[in-house]
């Protein structure tokens, strides 16, 4: 579709507002890292490193840190390999309520999260019986990561059809061998892109979360939550959420451009 030059100049212009919207406060939030004044004083008249050695020697913001990163790893973990197994169910086989069942897995993460976080937090607590902890929050967790593997598993088996696991069934290859040797391979940028936005999408949950974690364990996103508004913690939380930002920023960078590629490659496969 050609555009006119005036259409294509307006598109520039409202794209380039979009992202000076969205940017500009997660800049403010880095150059304030570096921002010498404990009060943020505008424009800073001086930068410094010190609130990052601060940050670093932090116990609570290192834990919380790695509180978060285990959780997220199992998160994506338990997403891989249930999510690969609704999607290759979902694209093989054909049964009753199969659309039904394909809208209930994706509904966890088109929900709000507050209120997946209460139901969470009602079926933990009142129907299962288990105390709030570092259990809850994997689980809690794990139910709306699925989503994004199942999507991109779901869209490459689209793409790529059945031929060639016929073509390696008719040669005398079983369903598993058939798996290991030809699905498999070709599913695994899809599974690594899918990995690498459930990584992303559960280190920065923060609403979810705050249902399922009880008093005893803080994920990052939380501990910047409690120490955003005490005196004289306001410089730390600007590093950690400086830190929280790039932490976030590079799986997701490295999905699209996983994503992307196997795109192209696609489109230019005669």
């Amino acid at each position: 579709m050609k555009l006119s030059p005036g259409l294509r100049a307006v598109l520039r212009v409202f794209t380039v507002l979009l992202l000076v919207i969205i940017y500009t406060p997660l800049l403010l939030v880095v150059l304030n890292s570096f921002n010498a004044s404990a009060t943020f004083s505008w424009p800073p008249q001086e930068l410094t490193l010190h609130w990052w050695k601060v940050a670093a020697d932090s116990t609570g913001a290192r834990h919380a840190l790695w509180v978060s990163i285990q959780v997220a790893l199992l998160a994506t973990l338990i997403s891989l390999v249930l999510g690969t197994m609704a999607s290759l169910a979902m694209r093989r086989t054909r049964f009753f309520g199969r659309n039904v069942v394909s809208l209930l897995i994706i509904l966890p993460i088109a929900l709000p999260g507050i209120v997946t976080g209460i139901a969470l937090n009602n079926a933990f607590r009142t129907v299962l019986g288990l105390e709030l902890g570092f259990l809850t929050i994997v689980v809690a967790h794990a139910t709306f990561c699925i989503v994004t593997v199942f999507n991109n598993v779901q869209a490459r088996l689209q793409r790529l059809g059945t031929n060639f696991e016929q073509a390696s069934m008719d040669l005398g290859a079983g369903r598993w061998t058939t798996f290991r040797l030809v699905t498999f391979p070709m599913l695994r940028s899809a599974l690594l892109a899918g990995a690498l936005l459930a990584f992303g999408l559960s280190f920065d949950e923060i609403v979810v979360t705050t249902f399922t974690a009880g008093s005893q364990q803080q994920t990052l996103p939380i501990w910047i939550f409690n120490n955003l508004f005490r005196p004289n913690q306001a410089p730390v939380v600007n590093v950690v959420a400086a830190v929280l930002v790039l932490l976030s920023a590079i799986p997701i960078y490295l999905a699209q451009r996983l994503s992307s590629g196997v795109t192209q490659s696609a489109a230019a496969a005669p």
